[in-house]
């Protein structure tokens, strides 16, 4: 065989040999000879934008490292820490369904990773894994970007209980938005959520005829009576990673005034963002989310400031 062309081996430097790898790989990662550092791990994990978008911020800034999707079912989790932590990896992402688990498996948690319970951002610090999470932050500078308003302003009915929905949670709260209602398949888990935010919906704002903080059954008379006192939905559970899957809310319990949030993203529209035009209200998919609490996460590794608009190019 000849020599691989230069602009080939170039090409070859951009971006990891392979789209997806697994724990084997990982057990076998002296084998693999590319400069991947850094990564997103998940159960599906294919799907994810995040490795465009962090190569193209390693590229901008001159970084020699790459970025690569990590595919671990919640039993490799702690398998596949225990190796990123030996293997001179600076971080990783994590994605569903890992985030409140690793929060239990990390040396260090940040403040606000501890008050979530969730883990979405993990830095390697001399083998030890520091966790953070970047969603909550990165969430409000997606709905400033995509609607040109402050979670301050709004009420908010979330959709789901896990980890981007408890820190989607405690940032409307943290930012004092005007009503928060949280909705889940469990109710359970949607009360206790409540109730650990309760602390923040104690101050003068004068009551409507409905609370500033609720929870309420995933059910379609309890949605459609607070559609009239809700301005943004969003939906923080996965429902829609698989074009197959239903909206979360059908189309005929949306309206015009409202604003719709999906955090799932993917080629063409969800679901649920499907459903938000059909009634006529403004809809935005996870891509502006995604790009936020990446930049949060490049400044946590890298401590300097994310090349936003090389990543936001990348996502495009």
């Amino acid at each position: 065989m000849g020599e691989v062309p230069h602009s080939v081996r170039e090409d070859m430097k951009k971006k990891p040999a392979k789209e997806v790898y697994t724990l084997a790989d990982l057990r076998n990662w002296e084998e693999i000879d590319l400069p991947i550092r850094l990564g997103v791990l998940g159960d599906p994990v294919a799907h994810s934008l995040s490795p465009q978008m962090q190569n193209a911020a390693l590229r901008s800034g001159k970084i020699d490292m790459q970025y690569a999707r990590f595919q671990i079912s919640p039993d490799e989790l702690q398998s596949a820490l225990d190796l990123i932590s030996e293997l001179n990896f600076v971080g990783v992402n994590l994605t569903t369904p890992h985030k409140i688990v690793a929060s239990k498996l990390m040396e260090e948690v940040d403040d606000n990773a501890r008050r979530i319970g969730a883990v979405n951002t993990i830095k390697v610090d001399n083998a030890k894994l520091r966790g953070y999470n970047t969603d909550g932050k990165g969430f409000a500078r997606a709905i400033r970007h995509e609607f040109a308003v402050d979670l301050r302003d709004l009420r908010v009915m979330i959709l789901g209980g896990g980890g981007a929905a408890r820190a989607i949670a405690l940032q409307c709260a943290r930012e004092n938005c005007e009503r928060l209602v949280i909705t889940n398949r469990n109710l359970a888990t949607a009360q206790k959520l409540a109730e650990e935010l309760r602390e923040y919906f104690t101050g003068p704002r004068v009551l409507g005829p409905v609370p500033r903080l609720q929870a309420i059954p995933w059910e379609e008379a309890a949605i459609r009576f607070q559609v009239a006192h809700l301005d943004l939905i969003v939906n923080a559970t996965p429902l829609g990673l698989n074009r197959r899957d239903p909206s979360p809310i059908p189309a005929r319990l949306l309206a015009p005034h409202l604003m719709i949030h999906d955090t799932v993203y993917g080629e063409g529209r969800t679901p649920f963002v499907s459903a938000a035009i059909e009634a006529g209200a403004r809809a935005a998919n996870g891509f502006s989310m995604l790009l936020h609490q990446g930049a949060l996460a490049f400044e946590i590794w890298f401590e300097r400031e994310a090349p936003i608009e090389a990543m936001r190019a990348a996502l495009m």
